[in-house]
């Protein structure tokens, strides 16, 4: 079985660079054979990536989540433009808009979302988006501003309606471990729907441990705990699905094996 944890926020288990290497190695023993290391700062990302350095089975992506909007960091531009220069960055995320915590203002996202948005097409990168409680808004810009590498909506929360319409155009939809709870019936119709080749999967590690873990914070290595649920709910081989979400996974991220 191979599994690739398309959304892991590694600095956010632990700060330490030999725990985070721990944690990476960990995965691989589990079966994960790739990781893609998410960060919500700029800052957290130049350190997250020398600290995984020699982890050459993680890929990292590059942006400013809205949750720093009020303070994306001086010359942000130019530090999104040379981080997407190193070795094994793929993407441009996390991005979006998030109406729950209402960090600045929504204008300040919105231009931030677009910015980066406009960055990533211009620098031929697929984005990683961050939705919460502001999918009219999301979906939406992505309609008119969507890059030509596509996108994948992440840790996904939405209904099936929404997904049907995200899949219209270049998306791809990730679950997270929420989607293993009992009262996530969204989730679970939305996950059982879908088209298989148009889905991804995360740890979205350290939050939304799957309920076989409840209790512990989430690691990268409990993520095929997610995938079996996934088969299970689907009614498909465990083998076939694992299959599928792992060449989504290279070809939306365009990595050649």
């Amino acid at each position: 079985m191979k599994l690739f944890d398309t959304h892991a926020h590694i600095g956010l288990i632990n700060e330490d660079p030999i725990e985070q290497l721990i944690i990476t190695e960990e995965a691989k023993r589990a079966g994960i054979e790739h990781i893609v290391s998410i960060c919500n700062n700029l800052h957290d990302f130049f350190q997250v990536y020398d600290n995984l350095s020699t982890a050459t089975y993680v890929y990292h992506s590059i942006g400013v989540s809205p949750s720093e909007v009020s303070n994306p960091g001086r010359d942000w531009v130019e530090k999104i433009e040379e981080g997407t220069k190193l070795n094994r960055v793929i993407a441009i995320g996390e991005i979006g808009l998030d109406y729950f915590r209402k960090f600045g203002n929504r204008d300040s996202q919105i231009e931030l979302f677009i910015r980066q948005l406009e960055m990533a097409d211009k620098l031929g990168f697929p984005v990683i988006i961050h939705n919460r409680e502001a999918g009219k808004d999301v979906l939406e810009i992505l309609t008119e501003k969507l890059p030509e590498r596509g996108g994948v909506l992440h840790c996904y929360s939405e209904d099936l309606e929404f997904a049907q319409k995200a899949l219209n155009l270049n998306l791809y939809i990730s679950f997270a471990g929420n989607v293993t709870y009992k009262n996530a019936r969204n989730l679970h119709e939305t996950a059982k729907n879908i088209p298989l080749e148009r889905m991804l999967i995360e740890s979205e590690s350290p939050f939304m441990v799957p309920s076989a873990y409840r209790g512990k914070r989430n690691r990268p290595a409990y993520l095929k705990a997610t995938v079996e649920f996934i088969a299970e709910l689907r009614d498909e081989p465990l083998e076939l699905v694992t299959e599928t979400l792992y060449q989504n996974s290279l070809n939306f991220f365009g990595i050649e094996k």
